[in-house]
């Protein structure tokens, strides 16, 4: 390598460490810029605040268990959301990604269409559409399935989307070049490339769908959440506690499990 070619090749290497630094610096700016207009740097507010977080801490400790046995029920309750929540997004997802990777739709107008709607649908947060369904079907955990239902299946769509995009392509050219039928095609050479990456993501919502599912409860749409917002209303704060620490013990169950159907799937 000559002089002048190394010489231009340190040039080009030092150009885009420049490059990337910049861009590194606009991140952190735009980051701090944000981070300055939602108050984070407001330091009197956080020393303000400091008594009230010391009042609220003494009265969540010691946690009151005393009515841990009318928790079981919400908590499976909970725990029957996020299963059938799962469930529904996958039913909702699975079609709706199909036609919306560029590789499996039959058009792309409909592809670049399904993208929105999936856009649409994770677009709006579980809480409202919980609102939403608590007052079109009553209270109880059926508005909170739905509502995680109809907000996941944007999410997991796109993502099952992605993964159909990149599947190698060799065997679905091998496929219609023996005379499979589109469908036929989607069955014996596309979905067997990306089941393991679906299983991955359908887990990973399930675990994501226990936690929202607490939160669902408070607008309603039944559950833990529901007894939560009920000692939050009492300012009973030792029960509040309690409950957290009982949704997180459920959590690190639900995370174990899914760690383990994940390793399984493998």
């Amino acid at each position: 390598m000559s002089a002048l070619t190394f010489e231009a090749v340190v040039a080009a290497e030092r150009q885009r460490l420049l490059h990337r630094l910049g861009f590194a610096a606009l991140i952190l700016a735009v980051c701090a810029l944000a981070l300055h207009i939602t108050g984070f740097f407001d330091l009197q507010r956080f020393i303000e605040g400091a008594p009230a977080i010391r009042q609220l801490g003494s009265e969540m400790v010691p946690p009151n268990f005393d009515r841990w046995q009318l928790w079981i029920t919400p908590l499976r309750d909970t725990l029957a959301m996020s299963i059938a929540g799962t469930a529904l997004t996958v039913v909702l997802s699975l079609p709706l990604a199909l036609l919306a990777a560029p590789n499996t739709t039959p058009h792309p107008l409909l592809g670049r269409l399904m993208r929105a709607l999936l856009a649409a649908f994770r677009s709006v947060p579980e809480i409202i559409l919980g609102i939403i369904f608590v007052a079109a079907v009553g209270f109880g955990a059926l508005p909170g399935v739905l509502a995680l239902a109809l907000h996941s299946s944007g999410m997991v769509g796109k993502f099952y989307a992605e993964a159909i995009e990149h599947v190698d392509p060799k065997p679905l050219e091998a496929a219609l070049a023996a005379g499979a039928s589109r469908l036929q095609v989607i069955l014996h050479a596309v979905l067997p490339q990306v089941l393991p990456q679906l299983a991955d993501i359908t887990i990973y919502r399930w675990e994501y769908h226990f936690r929202a599912s607490a939160v669902l409860g408070i607008v309603g749409a039944g559950g833990i959440g529901f007894e939560l917002m009920a000692a939050l209303r009492l300012v009973r704060y030792d029960e509040v506690s309690a409950i957290l620490l009982s949704v997180l013990a459920c959590v690190l169950v639900v995370d174990s499990i899914g760690a383990a159907l994940r390793k399984r799937l493998k």
